[in-house]
C-alpha cells in the first residue's frame, strides 16, 4: 500500500515511539525496561532519563493539540516541568500518557489531507506543519540517543 505524506510521517511517529524504524530503537523498548528511580537518576550534568522523556513527549502532546484544532498554547520552557514521580506506578501511568498521546497524534496525522502539510503552522513564523512534524521526530530520535546513552551509563555494572 502506498503512503501519502501525512501517512508517512504518523508512520515515522509510531517507530520512534513503538519499533520498525530503521535505527532499530525506540522509546517504548528502552523507556519501559527501566525502573523509576533510575529515570530520576543523574549522570554528572545531564538531564534525568525521565526529563529528556518529558521534554521530547511535550511536542508531540503540543502537536496532537493543534490537530486537533485547539490554539498553539506552548513555550519551551513548559518542556522541562517534570511531574512528581514517587513510584514505579507513577513512571508506567507517564510513558502509559505519552503512549496514548502518541498514537493519537498518529492517527489524526493519518487523516490529515497531505495538502495541509504546506500550509503554515497556526503562524507564518513557525514555517508549515512538514517541517513542524519531521523537527518532532527527529528532536524524538535526538533525545533517543540520549537515553540510551544515560541509560547504559546508569546501568554500567
Amino acid at each position: 500500500m502506498k503512503l501519502n505524506a501525512s501517512q508517512q510521517l504518523a508512520k515515522h511517529l509510531r517507530e520512534i515511539h513503538f519499533g520498525g524504524n530503521w535505527t532499530c530503537s525506540n522509546l517504548k523498548d528502552h523507556l519501559s525496561s527501566l525502573n523509576w528511580s533510575l529515570s530520576l537518576q543523574q549522570v554528572q550534568n545531564l538531564n534525568s532519563i525521565a526529563t529528556l522523556t518529558v521534554h521530547s513527549s511535550y511536542y508531540v502532546k503540543v502537536l496532537k493539540e493543534v490537530l486537533e484544532g485547539k490554539p498553539l498554547n506552548s513555550k519551551d520552557e513548559y518542556s522541562f516541568q517534570l511531574p512528581l514521580i514517587q513510584s514505579q506506578q507513577d513512571w508506567e501511568n507517564l510513558l502509559e500518557t505519552i503512549w496514548k498521546n502518541a498514537e493519537e497524534t498518529a492517527s489524526l496525522l493519518e487523516q490529515m489531507p497531505e495538502e495541509k502539510l504546506y500550509d503554515h503552522f497556526t503562524e507564518e513564523k513557525y514555517g508549515n506543519y512538514f517541517r513542524n512534524i519531521i523537527g518532532i521526530v527527529e528532536h524524538l530520535h535526538y533525545h533517543l540517543g540520549q537515553i540510551v546513552l544515560i541509560k547504559k551509563l546508569i546501568q554500567k555494572p
